[in-house]
């Protein structure tokens, strides 16, 4: 439990300072093959006729309770993660997109993109049990402290990949309007899948000069599952690379629509292209699933209980948690204290649903090379499900100034784990670099935010 905390934490500082993928750059009129996967039925609005996609990578950390300034102090950030009342909620999360290619031919438009996700997530842990878990209760070194959660919290990692195949149509073109629609069909690789969930917890914790126990635990229900090399230790940042992805096993789609008010054409036709004083979409994104199977494969369900304490049993000993480096250990560890009981028989494959999202933008011309976009992203499935993928309900302005080589735009977003954050990107010619936080990083001590992203991708005729 500890070294996968530490894990975490050390993310935040490695991932120079998205909650919201290329922010600011999916929304440009400089449109190519990586607006797609914002919004399939944007493919029809490509810059150019062909494109090849290079590399993208985006990389983002967000969390509720460590901020910028505590990364540089002398505090301990494990004790500031559990410190406090309100559920901890920590999101880790990379995409890297290879080689894509895409092409339009009169109404229509194809393209095929490569991409490798990554996530670990902490979702709704109880700063109680995670101070006696991690820290072996440093923040409250004597007393108890009585657990009643209504929810389910969460540990978990994933990794797969991707092969996207989108395909967009024109419907309506016009002097004054466009009107696109297009679709992505994903084939999903599944690499590797940890959970460890704790649905309605409660319990008491005590703590007695470091010797933390936990007893007076009734009826919680424990989901435990694991596939490929998180199953043989989830708190290494190796384990998450060494099975990126698998066999075909899943299937996912995107869909879309897009609406242009055409702006007043020039002379140059060259310049015509996304031309436009409204560019506005809709999108449903990621709705499928993918199934883990592997030999190491299981996944189980336990409803755990451990007595009140008494002098002869103070509970379950949560010092011994500290150190353990796979989910194999814990149940090792609760079974052989007695406290588990099995409630459905082991699984050797299941399959887990992605982060299903709306999406919805547009972006708005104000004066000739100057735009602002407002970017809404909605979460359609509760993150706390033992199967579910997690998403975050995001909201993003960016004001932008644009030329068809060059582009500068600062997206101000608020998300619901870190709060509100600012950062600026640019793109010169087919590179783009940027970040969404970068300026709330530098500017406030308490942000909770860090990401980059970048990319190289040619266009042509």
């Amino acid at each position: 439990m500890r070294k996968l905390l530490i894990t975490s934490i050390s993310l935040i500082g490695i991932t120079a300072f998205s909650q919201e993928h290329f922010a600011g750059l999916t929304t440009s009129n400089r449109v190519g093959v990586l607006s797609a996967t914002n919004n399939p039925a944007e493919l029809v609005n490509m810059s150019h006729t062909f494109e090849v996609g290079f590399y993208s990578l985006s990389a983002n950390v967000s969390n509720n309770k460590i901020g910028i300034n505590d990364l540089f102090s002398d505090s301990d950030l494990e004790t500031i993660l559990f410190t406090g009342n309100d559920p901890v909620n920590l999101r880790v999360d990379t995409e890297i997109y290879g080689p894509s290619f895409g092409m339009k031919y009169k109404k229509l438009a194809f393209a095929i993109t490569t991409k490798i996700t990554g996530k670990l997530d902490v979702v709704d842990v109880d700063p109680n049990l995670g101070d006696g878990l991690v820290n072996a209760g440093l923040n409250s070194l004597f007393g108890s402290t009585t657990i009643s959660n209504d929810y389910n919290q969460r540990l978990s990692g994933t990794t797969w990949g991707e092969v996207g195949l989108t395909g967009a149509m024109n419907i309506i073109n016009n002097a004054e309007h466009k009107f696109n629609v297009g679709a992505t069909f994903k084939l999903l690789f599944p690499g590797s899948y940890s959970n460890l969930g704790l649905d309605k917890f409660n319990g008491t914790i005590t703590n007695t000069a470091g010797d933390v126990y936990l007893s007076n635990v009734n009826n919680v229900n424990l989901n435990i599952a694991y596939s490929g090399g998180l199953a043989d230790n989830f708190s290494n940042v190796n384990d998450y690379t060494k099975s990126l992805i698998g066999g075909l096993n899943g299937f996912s789609g995107d869909l879309g629509i897009n609406y242009q008010w055409r702006d007043q054409p020039e002379d140059n036709p060259k310049k015509n292209q996304n031309k436009y004083k409204l560019n506005a979409g809709l999108s449903v994104r990621n709705i499928g699933s993918m199934t883990f199977k592997d030999d190491n494969n299981y996944a189980t369900n336990y409803v755990l209980n451990i007595p009140s304490a008494t002098i002869g049993n103070p509970g379950l000993n949560l010092n011994q948690f500290q150190n353990v480096e796979n989910l194999q250990e814990v149940e090792e560890i609760l079974i052989n204290e007695g406290y588990l009981n099995k409630v459905e028989a082991e699984k050797n494959e299941f399959t887990v649903k992605l982060p299903t999202t709306i999406t919805a933008y547009a972006d708005v011309k104000l004066i000739p090379k100057v735009f602002i976009s407002g970017f809404l992203q909605q979460k359609l499935n509760e993150n706390n499900g033992n199967d579910q993928i997690t998403a975050q309900n995001i909201v993003t302005i960016t004001p932008r100034f644009t030329t068809r080589f060059f582009e500068v735009f600062a997206p101000f977003s608020n998300t619901e784990i870190a709060g509100f954050s600012s950062g600026v990107g640019f793109r010169i010619g087919g590179f783009y670099l940027g970040s969404s936080s970068v300026i709330t990083a530098l500017a406030s001590d308490n942000s909770k935010q860090a990401d980059i992203y970048t990319g190289f991708r040619w266009g042509f005729l």
